[in-house]
């Protein structure tokens, strides 16, 4: 790597003439002590730096380098934490659908049950990939029900065979701002509406029915396959993608 590589072109700090220095060690030698051995009374030229000398120099000067760098770490511990978020993510995404895939969309679920998917729902939209939901592609598409809490639509004081049992969808388009739910089996029914965004997660929706005004949905979760969503009523929806071609009706 080039962080721990030396340039050829690199100029050696101990080639570079300095004064002695207490912790140089020539700097103890009396500089008109005659040199011992042959070569009469010419004065023999101070021998190159060892490479023990040179190497402690670099050494000192090295670690001096290193700690200019202190900053990087800070920048690959952001994509370390994105890794993990992602792991969690899948590892939540796994179990949320275990604790859901018996509950009949919740029309099953027991008060644990809505407590367990809730505490991992929590967890899961701490790591969303997509915090600005409302602006990302990721939105747009036909999404299948895979849970909610919301007993306008399960139903639940009806008997089992008038309660909407087919697959519930739910479509958005943010280019369009609309939105699109449909019931199959056994009633069919379909509603369009328009949404007003509220802020970057939260939108509106007028509801053209007698008695109603608008509803609220704040998308909290949201990747390639799982949404999750509340309601201004305190209801969950989860719900995964079908088909991410799919356009409103204008």
């Amino acid at each position: 790597m080039a962080l721990v590589s030396f340039s050829p072109s690199l100029s050696l700090p101990c080639a570079a003439p300095a004064a002695p220095s207490s912790f140089h060690p020539l700097a103890s030698l009396p500089s008109s002590s005659p040199p011992r051995g042959g070569g009469g009374g010419r004065r023999r030229a101070p021998a190159a730096a060892s490479p023990a000398t040179c190497s402690g120099r670099h050494e000192g000067r090295w670690r001096t380098g290193v700690s200019s760098f202190s900053f990087l770490p800070s920048l690959f511990s952001g994509n370390n934490n994105k890794e993990k978020d992602r792991e969690k993510a899948e590892r939540l995404k796994e179990e949320l659908l275990a604790a859901i895939g018996p509950l009949d969309r919740g029309a099953n679920a027991t008060p644990e049950d809505k407590e367990r998917v809730e505490k991992i729902v929590q967890q899961l939209e701490e790591v969303s990939p997509v915090k600005e939901t409302l602006k990302s592609d990721l939105l747009n598409g036909k999404w299948e029900l895979l849970y909610t809490t919301s007993e306008s639509i399960l139903q639940p004081k009806r008997p089992k065979l008038l309660r909407p049992f087919g697959t519930i969808y739910q479509a958005i388009n943010t280019d369009t701002l609309r939105a699109q739910n449909m019931e199959t089996w056994p009633y069919f029914n379909q509603v369009t509406a328009n949404l007003v965004p509220l802020n970057s997660r939260r939108v509106a929706i007028p509801i053209k029915a007698p008695g109603s005004g608008k509803g609220e949905l704040e998308i909290t979760y949201l990747d390639e396959e799982l949404r999750a969503s509340r309601g201004d009523k305190g209801n969950l929806f989860i719900l995964k993608m079908i088909d991410p071609t799919y356009r409103v009706p204008l």
